[in-house]
């Protein structure tokens, strides 16, 4: 009787574990495509100086969850939205991030940035490296609105469109994040006149 006793408590057990919803289903941070810094020439919160320009460069990973065609973007971006108000850093939680993001980047301008065509599909891991110059502004726009400073990582389509010199420019729509189900990231950075920066 002792070998039918055991089956009885494995099946108990195994009950006990469906009912928990230990497998159910996964996180949505291991079901949306995901971008992370895995090397960064800034660091969060650094203080870059207004004006100047800053050579930057982001060693970028994506891990696409579906199939995805677009481009990705490292941008710095001057926005009106205050660092005070958001958590943009790698270590913060990552669909509250994605969703602040998404509103920074239809509240700024972008004051450098490099780009990359890709196409992705489950499971895929790729490494970009990406190398720009940026120049933070002192103010945002003629208002004088104070600017907030965010360097963020995020995917978009993109249009090319000739300048009247005959030049080419890319202009990207970053793709919503609930919509396209992905995770972006960034780090929050500071700027100050040079002469405001601490020795």
């Amino acid at each position: 009787m002792k070998p039918v006793r055991r089956i009885g408590m494995l099946v108990v057990v195994l009950g006990a574990v469906l009912t928990c919803g230990c497998l159910g289903k996964p996180e949505i941070e291991d079901r949306w495509t995901r971008i992370d810094i895995a090397s960064s020439s800034v660091t969060p919160y650094q203080t870059l100086t207004t004006g100047a320009a800053q050579p930057i460069s982001v060693r970028a990973a994506i891990t696409y969850r579906k199939i995805l065609t677009g481009f990705a973007v490292v941008d710095l971006r001057a926005s009106s939205v205050a660092g005070s108000a958001v958590e943009v850093h790698p270590a913060a939680n990552r669909v509250r991030m994605a969703g602040e993001i998404d509103m920074i980047l239809q509240n700024s301008v972008s004051v450098g940035r490099a780009t990359r065509a890709v196409t992705g599909w489950d499971h895929l891991i790729q490494h970009i490296d990406f190398t720009f110059v940026g120049v933070p502004p002192a103010v945002l726009d003629s208002t004088g609105a104070p600017a907030g400073l965010f360097l963020l990582c995020y995917l978009g389509s993109g249009v090319e469109v000739e300048r009247a010199d005959g030049s080419d420019s890319l202009v990207v729509t970053p793709f919503p994040s609930q919509q396209y189900e992905l995770l972006p990231v960034g780090l929050e950075l500071n700027a100050a006149a040079a002469g405001n920066l601490r020795p």
